[in-house]
């Protein structure tokens, strides 16, 4: 059945472990990245470039570059059979334009949209050793690398709750391994800067 759009959102969260033996098409990959090419872009200049890695060869070539979950310092990373499946690295090609504005951010976000419906998970990785990446995948200098998407079959929870009175909004992992994710109340991020007849300012 399809996923109602708040329901993909919902269950689209950053997943760190993944079960690694479970391959995912480079087929699959192409579609995912067709829904990022249909996405906006900025001007329409349409300035990205994606490299995609979906065996085991080059995987072991990508994961020593990234950094994992900043929140769990005591954490290392996924283990062996926990990394990722695939990747899909997300860059900007320079000669089209060195200004590439929220357009990685839109792409990978119908990335793993794409990939949560296809029952995949994922994560988008900033944290990268970018001279490293670029080493051993020979990327040329022309493209920057923006983002690295990490992809693979889900194996672990991550539940949405509530941030608490303490404004806390760091993620943590409680003694079963569950992920929690603090997400601000609604109506703490709406803003009304005018004043509305019958109501007043909205602080």
């Amino acid at each position: 059945m399809t996923m109602m759009i708040e329901d993909l959102i919902r269950k689209n969260r950053s997943c760190r472990r993944f079960y690694e033996n479970q391959p995912v098409s480079e087929e699959l990959l192409k579609q995912l990245v067709n829904l990022a090419r249909l996405s906006a872009s900025a001007a329409n200049r349409q300035p990205l470039k994606y490299i995609l890695s979906w065996e085991t060869a080059r995987n072991r070539l990508i994961f020593p570059a990234l950094a994992w979950a900043g929140y769990l310092p005591d954490w290392p990373g996924p283990k062996p059979g926990e990394r990722p499946a695939a990747y899909i690295i997300i860059t900007g090609d320079t000669t089209i334009t060195t200004n590439f504005w929220c357009d990685h951010g839109i792409a990978a976000q119908s990335i793993l949209l794409g990939a949560r419906q296809a029952g995949l998970a994922g994560c988008m990785i900033g944290a990268f050793d970018e001279k490293r990446l670029r080493s051993v995948l020979a990327i040329p200098e022309h493209l920057r690398i923006m983002l690295v998407i990490a992809l693979g079959r889900p194996k672990e929870q991550i539940v949405i709750e509530e941030v608490g009175p303490d404004g806390d909004i760091k993620y943590w992992r409680d003694d079963s391994g569950v992920h929690h994710v603090p997400k601000r109340r609604l109506e703490d991020i709406i803003v009304d800067v005018m004043e509305t007849p019958g109501r007043g300012k909205q602080m």
